[in-house]
């Protein structure tokens, strides 16, 4: 009897720890890419033919590659966002183009060359994501909609609206079913309705739209305050001598993270909402295609410190004269932040909270800077 007992207990301990342990086991590192490629280019057809379906059939569910096609307005708008975060060279600009992890693969001899190691590699070190390219995240949402669509058969019969369908692209005569080796159409953001761009990010598009009509309120407000006092404002409080200067270097460092972001490149620290790298290599970043708006944004805040300290400072009989200037600069801050937050759910279809915090911090110099006047230091 014992003995059963302990063969009993043997068995329930194999399967309570051993079983899961294995189960547990069986979720396999996946390594995932991205391959630029243009229907009409004779090596993309070589790497899409020849050298990628041997790597799919081996690896299977453990190897998965989107396939973007670089001239559509879609796939273009992908693929320079991948130009600019990883970056791209000049001199390796074209197709094919293998984009896995932070790694850059270009052509029919570097991809089968090396992209078998770096899998290996990738598998053995747990995996490898797929790489962080602005918009690439609201591809794989659209791909995910899509897969799930195609397990319905309602859903198979009558696709949604908003859900791209697959490309004719030049694999293998027999690909996978599964989403290894998976042409995928890219709509641009300048394809979709606006309801299409503000569902990309529904809670960011909430706080941008709050946000713009406090501005615009704010703006009417400030607009009928100035008609009505002609800027002859009363003293403010003691508090006001250094919160507007306070506020001012706040602007400042945010502007200048903005600037190093858009002039450099380099990938934004982002938050649990938002695609600060969306907005920054979006086209909009650029006033006139040559001056980073985070510049533009960082001048401004340097010129209302200067202000602020020449109205607090500077001789009474010439301050008087100028007084305008700080609140002027203010207000066209304002109604250019104002545009930029417009911008961003309706337009480019991101939100980025660096910027959000920029129009808000605006948006209260406003209100102080018009309700209050600033409070000279008393000359001994």
């Amino acid at each position: 009897m014992r003995r059963v007992f302990l063969s009993l207990f043997i068995v329930l301990l194999f399967l309570g720890i051993v079983l899961p342990f294995s189960a547990f086991a069986q979720d396999e590192p996946v390594v995932r890419a991205l391959l630029f490629y243009s229907p009409t280019c004779p090596h993309c057809h070589k790497v899409l033919q020849d050298d990628l379906p041997p790597l799919v059939q081996k690896y299977g569910d453990q190897l998965q590659i989107l396939l973007i096609d670089v001239t559509t307005a879609g796939g273009q708008e992908l693929y320079q966002a991948a130009a600019k975060t990883i970056p791209i060279p000049d001199d390796k600009r074209g197709v094919p183009a293998l984009v896995v992890g932070g790694t850059l693969l270009v052509g029919d001899k570097e991809i089968p060359e090396r992209f078998p190691g770096i899998i290996e590699q990738g598998l053995a070190a747990g995996g490898i994501d797929w790489p962080a390219i602005p918009g690439l995240d609201r591809v794989i949402k659209e791909v995910e909609a899509r897969q799930a669509a195609e397990k319905t058969p309602a859903s198979a019969e009558t696709p949604s609206a908003g859900t791209p369908s697959a490309t004719t692209a030049p694999v293998s005569e027999n690909p996978p079913q599964d989403a290894s080796l998976n042409p995928v159409d890219v709509r641009s953001i300048s394809e979709m309705s606006v309801s299409e761009r503000l569902a990309l990010d529904p809670a960011g598009s909430a706080i941008a739209i709050i946000t713009l009509i406090l501005m615009i309120g704010m703006l009417v407000w400030a607009l009928a305050y100035w008609v009505r006092t002609n800027l002859t404002l009363t003293v403010g409080p003691s508090w006001l001598n250094w919160i507007i200067p306070l506020l001012s270097i706040i602007g400042m460092g945010v502007a200048f993270y903005l600037t190093f972001v858009e002039t450099t490149g380099a990938e934004a620290v982002c938050g649990p909402v938002g695609d600060c790298n969306a907005v920054q290599q979006s086209s909009y970043a650029m006033l006139f295609g040559i001056l980073p708006v985070g510049l533009l944004g960082l001048l401004g805040y340097i010129a209302i410190f200067a202000l602020w300290a020449w109205q607090r400072y500077g001789p009474m009989e010439k301050t008087e004269r100028t007084g305008w200037l700080l609140p002027a600069i203010i207000y066209f801050g304002v109604v250019f932040s104002a545009y930029l937050t417009f911008l961003e759910p309706f337009v480019i279809g991101a939100i980025c909270m660096w910027c959000m915090t920029s129009a808000w911090i605006m948006t209260i110099l406003l209100f102080l800077t018009f309700r209050w006047t600033i409070p000279r230091q008393e000359k001994r």
